[in-house]
């Protein structure tokens, strides 16, 4: 599979970091394999069903804030196949604790080979990125194991819920901080400090990836919605049928708690408690959140995280990679369009 650079505005930068992510895909592709048949075609699965590899992507574009000569040294490719291995090995943990039974338009692997199975390819995979990461010294092994943690703690606290009397949906967000912007801030972190762009720079590139990272899973439950599938790999209102809570039911329950739902909203929430397994009905349900203005707030709520992110560049000096970056957030929410 042939992996290549998104429109990000700098055409030369572009062209600059595309070997490297041609190098990516090569050794992701080894980390993946390695072991008898049937392992390999388990842990291997995900990452041959493709795949976006934008933490990759953001990893070799921050970078260029350092020193050229180890913009696409070995450390810095390291890191960014450890990331991209990182996230492949959290989607077979996610699939089993969401009972996915499609991810990247693939059966998943739970849907494949059960959840056992499946809970072990993802240790498999983060093992191996661990061993990647060791060699890139004690530092970045520390700063990888933080955001393992900070990715198995957004999880659990997805499964636990809010305490009494919390925001719901502020609590979605730390979630959505801790699963999703956690890595993607490591993607970012990992490419300015391996390329000697200094402490100050990896931690403004840092809390970038953690905003965009947010950004992106607000805009994913829009597209859940406004879609046809094609675009998130899954039917329309799955997350519906599935009792699970993301953003726009969320909103609509933060309107209910303050007494300012209109009988539409209402009327939504009273759908979401009735049986949702015809597929007419799940139809209904998306068709009245797609007409709801609830799902035109989410959508600006992505748009607002994307430029929060954009603004925490400001520090940076104008150039290429700054152009990339501004353009690689536009990117996370363009898709709403």
């Amino acid at each position: 599979m042939t992996v290549s650079a998104p429109n990000l505005s700098a055409p030369d930068l572009e062209a600059r970091i595309q070997p490297g992510l041609e190098v990516v895909e090569r050794r992701l592709r080894e980390a993946v394999s390695g072991s008898r048949d049937l392992v390999d075609q388990l842990t291997s699965h995900l990452a041959l069903a493709g795949g976006k590899r934008l933490r990759p992507v953001l990893t070799l574009v921050c970078a260029q804030l350092g020193d050229p000569a180890r913009a696409l040294d070995e450390a810095v490719i390291t890191g960014a196949t450890a990331v991209e291995l990182t996230h492949l090995a959290s989607l077979y943990h996610d699939d089993v604790m969401d009972s996915a039974s499609v991810r990247r338009g693939v059966p998943s692997a739970q849907h494949l080979w059960g959840n056992n199975r499946a809970i072990l390819a993802g240790d498999v995979l983060f093992a191996r990125a661990s061993v990647l990461i060791a060699a890139l010294g004690p530092e970045m092994v520390s700063h990888h194991a933080r955001t393992f943690e900070r990715l198995c703690i957004g999880q659990l606290n997805e499964t636990f819920g809010p305490e009494e009397g919390q925001d719901r949906v502020d609590f979605y967000i730390k979630v959505l901080a801790d699963k999703t912007g956690s890595l993607v801030a490591t993607a970012a972190h990992f490419g300015a400090w391996l390329s000697g762009a200094g402490e100050e720079v990896a931690a403004i590139v840092s809390e970038f990836g953690e905003r965009i990272g947010v950004a992106f899973q607000i805009a994913d439950d829009v597209i859940d919605l406004a879609s046809n599938g094609d675009t998130s790999g899954k039917t329309p209102g799955t997350d519906l049928r599935e009792g699970v809570d993301t953003l726009p039911v969320l909103l609509l329950k933060r309107r209910l708690a303050q007494g300012t739902i209109d009988e539409d909203g209402r009327r939504i929430l009273e759908a979401l408690d009735s049986d949702l397994s015809s597929d007419e009905a799940l139809a209904e349900l998306v068709a009245a959140l797609r007409r709801h203005e609830v799902l035109e707030e989410t959508r600006q709520m992505a748009k607002d995280w994307s430029m929060r992110a954009i603004k925490t560049l400001e520090p940076l000096p104008e150039g290429e990679a700054k152009t990339a970056l501004i353009a690689f957030a536009h990117l996370m929410v363009d898709r709403l369009a």
